[in-house]
């Protein structure tokens, strides 16, 4: 079973960068497409951003506007998003997860992680 487990997140002044990290267990990690999800209260999950299995090709939302970095290091089975110029529009709560394209990026897992809080002040 692969466990999820993000951290990073924080409190940041609108403008400013975080870099959030997702450690994935199991051994699908290498084959696996991964991405970042965030989610509001009352609001469904949002796609952020995914990156291929090799770590060659992106995806972001379209409110990501060049603003996130999405990689991978599958020596470490790690999963990063690097976010500047942050606005007061993205505090959310920030989630990976394996992810699939079905007509739109959608996660590939049944259970996620606890999830790192992301808090954007202006």
């Amino acid at each position: 079973q692969v466990q999820l487990v993000e951290s990073g997140g924080g409190l940041v002044q609108a403008g400013g960068s975080l870099r959030l990290s997702c450690v994935a267990s199991g051994p699908t990690f290498t084959s696996s497409a991964m991405g970042w999800f965030r989610q509001t209260p009352g609001k469904e999950r949002e796609f952020v951003a995914a990156v291929s299995p090799s770590g060659n090709n992106a995806y972001y939302g379209d409110f990501v506007k060049g603003r996130f970095t999405i990689a991978r290091d599958n020596a470490k089975n790690t999963v990063s998003l690097q976010m500047n110029v942050l606005k007061p529009e993205d505090t959310a709560v920030y989630y990976c997860n394996q992810v699939i394209y079905i007509g739109s990026w959608k996660p590939k897992l049944g259970s996620w992680g606890q999830g790192t809080q992301v808090t954007v002040s202006s």
